[in-house]
C-alpha cells in the first residue's frame, strides 16, 4: 500500500497517508495527490488506489498472501496513530532582523552571516510540513546558531563603534584641554 502527500485547500503539502488515513483527511476528488513512482501530481480520484474513497460503498482493500505489509515503528506513533508535534521555531524573523539591521547601521559585511540563519529558518516549516520532524528540528537549532552568532558579531560591531567614538571624544577632549593649558603657563 503506497503512502501518499496531498495539496490541501491552502496549497500547502502535507504527507505522507496511506488511502485510509486519506479518508480521515477529507480530501476531495480534485485534491491534487503523490506518490513514490509518480511522474506528477494527479487528482485524487484519477489515482486507482484511491478510487474508493468517492465511491458510496467502501470496501476495505484486501491484502493477498502474495503482498506482504510491512509496518514500520515511528517516533510518536502510538498504535496506528501519528502524535502531531508542535513545529519547531523557525528563527525566521529573527535572522532576517540580525542579518539587515546591523548591515544597515554598521555596515559589517560579517552580519551577513545572518543569511545562513535564514536559510536554515526557512526550511523548518517545509520539512515539518513534510512530516520529518527530526529535519525539522535539526534546521531550527542550526538556524538558531547561526541568528545568534549573527546577533553577537552585531553587538561586538557596535560595541567596538561606541568604544571608538568614546576614544576619539577622549582624544579630541584631551587635546583641547591641552590648548587651555598652555594659556595657563603663558600667564
Amino acid at each position: 500500500m503506497n503512502r501518499y502527500f496531498y495539496i490541501d485547500a491552502e496549497g500547502k503539502q502535507k504527507g505522507t497517508f496511506s488511502p485510509e488515513e486519506l479518508r480521515h483527511e477529507g480530501i476531495k476528488r480534485d485534491t491534487l495527490v503523490w506518490t513514490q513512482g509518480m511522474e506528477q501530481w494527479k487528482r485524487a480520484e484519477e489515482t486507482d488506489e484511491l478510487r474508493f474513497l468517492f465511491s458510496d460503498t467502501f470496501n476495505q482493500p484486501q491484502v493477498t498472501a502474495d503482498e506482504s505489509t510491512v509496518k514500520y515503528d515511528r517516533p510518536g506513533e502510538i498504535g496506528g496513530s501519528q502524535i502531531q508535534q508542535p513545529m519547531p521555531k523557525t528563527w525566521l524573523v529573527e535572522s532576517i532582523l540580525v542579518t539587515i539591521l546591523p548591515f544597515m547601521f554598521c555596515s559589517s559585511i560579517l552580519s551577513l552571516l545572518g543569511i545562513i540563519g535564514i536559510v536554515y529558518a526557512a526550511q523548518v516549516e517545509s520539512f515539518y510540513n513534510r512530516g520529518d520532524y527530526t529535519a525539522s528540528l535539526e534546521s531550527s537549532r542550526s538556524a538558531a546558531k547561526w541568528t545568534k552568532i549573527a546577533m553577537w558579531i552585531a553587538i561586538g560591531w557596535v560595541a567596538l563603534l561606541i568604544i571608538a567614538i568614546v576614544l576619539i571624544l577622549v582624544f579630541v577632549g584631551s587635546l583641547s584641554g591641552l590648548a587651555g593649558m598652555s594659556d595657563l603657563l603663558d600667564t
